[in-house]
């Protein structure tokens, strides 16, 4: 047996080689020399290459230098090895996993079934603050006011109607006359009713009356009170000085509940049967009075 230096640590025994087709765990990696070690040690002696075979065991004890390094034993790269037993949460976690979102959908369906019979059915029932559609529009128009400037009454007025089931429209055009002898209409007079039978319109109607000023910048916006939930009150003027040249006009648009209704006034003065037009403010009481009586008429009929 050759003596071993002094400077060459021990190697470790020799291990058994393990019984053919069983799986031996590598050996312990020896921890590294110290500083002073590495730099006294000597170069390695050859060592014999070992018997081929399917196991090539540890270096024999004689031979010189540190023992080979074999390297770690790999995880496996999805889930675990074969022939070990799930960690926990493994299937009969993913199972109570199916378990509880199957019971929470019956929760869930529970919940929302008891909320349909405790809250009624989803969405809002139209309220249509007792008006109903009118086929012929212009029978329902009370315009009393304004013919206290137009005396002549227009005998075949303009009417058309829609209804479907998400809204019913009514529609009524006006030639206002001052007299007999006027040719043309000296003014023009429309109203319009609308029953939203699906939708909500206060947005939309406080959006369009409140900004009316931004389509054109010779309107002018007021809002008022006295008819339905919301109303608003739009004129407009721009004749000269003399009011021989421009035009005038007043709307007064309502929303109450889903009905929505406007009654506009408009002259032209260039066709206009005397010199001037009536003003904007006296023409904006005809249509405010107007309008309430036509709208009771729309209740009421």
């Amino acid at each position: 047996m050759q003596d071993r230096p002094e400077d060459v640590p021990a190697q470790p025994p020799t291990q058994a080689s393990p019984p053919p087709g069983s799986t031996a765990p590598p050996p312990p990696v020896p921890a590294p020399p110290n500083q002073s070690q590495a730099h006294h040690q000597p170069s390695p002696l050859p060592r014999p290459e070992p018997a081929p075979g399917p196991y090539t065991g540890p270096v024999p004890a004689n031979s010189y230098g540190p023992p080979p390094v074999y390297p770690p034993a790999q995880p496996y790269a999805y889930g675990q090895p074969p022939g070990f037993p799930p960690p926990s949460g493994g299937r009969g976690t993913a199972g109570r996993a199916v378990l509880w979102a199957a019971v929470g959908a019956v929760v869930a369906s529970a919940l929302w079934a008891g909320g349909v019979f405790l809250l009624g059915p989803l969405g809002d029932d139209p309220d249509l603050a007792g008006y109903r559609a009118r086929a012929n529009l212009c029978s329902s128009v009370d315009y009393t006011a304004l013919r206290t400037e137009y005396a002549e009454e227009d005998n075949a007025p303009t009417h058309n109607s829609l209804k479907h089931k998400a809204i019913d429209e009514s529609y009524c055009s006006i030639s206002l006359k001052k007299s007999s002898s006027s040719s043309y209409s000296d003014a023009y007079l429309s109203v319009q009713m609308d029953l939203h039978k699906t939708t909500d319109p206060s947005p939309e109607f406080t959006a369009v009356w409140s900004e009316y000023h931004q389509r054109y910048e010779d309107y002018e916006v007021e809002k008022v009170s006295g008819f339905g939930d919301e109303a608003y009150l739009v004129t407009e003027d721009t004749t000269s000085g003399s009011g021989t040249s421009g035009s005038r006009a007043v709307i007064l648009a309502v929303r109450d509940g889903w009905m929505t209704y406007q009654m506009s006034w408009s002259v032209y003065t260039s066709s206009y049967e005397t010199a001037t037009p009536p003003e904007i403010g006296e023409v904006s009481r005809w249509v405010k009075t107007d309008t309430r009586s036509t709208l009771e008429n729309l209740r009421s009929e």
